[in-house]
């Protein structure tokens, strides 16, 4: 079975990491593993690489960053778990819908295992528990590899997404684990995905809790 690296990451910088995500991905070859990066953000809206929406919150002090993913505007923040995805597609004979499947699924079955009715919506990418948005996907194909992924929220302070129609769309309710009586913590739902991901992606898994990446 094909090794797949997975890297702890703790909390990062959101321009730092796409940075080192855009980097990797340029160097990397056909032997190259794939990796997926585990982490969490400090505080920062991000827009897709189409997007020119803002916060309606004119005080607003969180950052705002134009990434190259694709999607709309988003919020990041500590108690959201993120996964970025750094996988050979071709290796993988997948194209984009098929990816986008596969992570959907991967989120529901997560979701499912911690008995919550998870769903997702034609149209709209990502996870959805009774209508609320708990899961988002963006991802970025470049000459057959992708990078960026996906994002969980944890436990995470929900109000800056009050400032933004999250992922495009106006009125979007957005939830989390916790407002869903779900009490694990970030680490404890990175054990999670991991092994799901591996399952899902066929791969077998090998961990690097340092913040190194090579």
């Amino acid at each position: 079975m094909p090794c797949l690296k997975f890297h702890r990451l703790g909390i990062c910088d959101y321009a730092d990491t796409v940075r080192d995500m855009r980097s990797w991905t340029d160097a990397r070859s056909r032997n190259t593993p794939d990796q997926i990066w585990l982490l969490e953000h400090y505080p920062v809206y991000t827009q897709g690489v189409s997007c020119r929406d803002r916060p309606r919150d004119t005080s607003n002090t969180i950052p705002v960053v134009h990434s190259d993913r694709g999607g709309q505007i988003t919020y990041h923040g500590p108690g959201q778990l993120v996964a970025y995805l750094m996988l050979d597609l071709r290796r993988l004979g997948f194209g984009v819908r098929r990816l986008v499947h596969v992570i959907e699924q991967s989120l529901m079955i997560l979701l499912q295992d911690l008995k919550l009715d998870a769903t997702t919506r034609p149209g709209a990418p990502g996870v959805y528990i009774q209508g609320e948005k708990i899961a988002a996907l963006g991802l970025r194909v470049r000459s057959g590899c992708c990078y960026h992924g996906l994002s969980l929220n944890v436990d995470l302070d929900l109000q800056p997404f009050d400032h933004i129609n999250p992922c495009g769309f106006d009125d979007l309710a957005v939830t989390s684990l916790e407002k869903q009586g779900v009490t694990l913590t970030v680490p404890e739902m990175a054990d999670r995905l991991q092994a799901v991901l591996s399952q899902t992606l066929r791969r077998e898994p090998t961990v690097d809790e340092e913040a190194v990446i090579n």
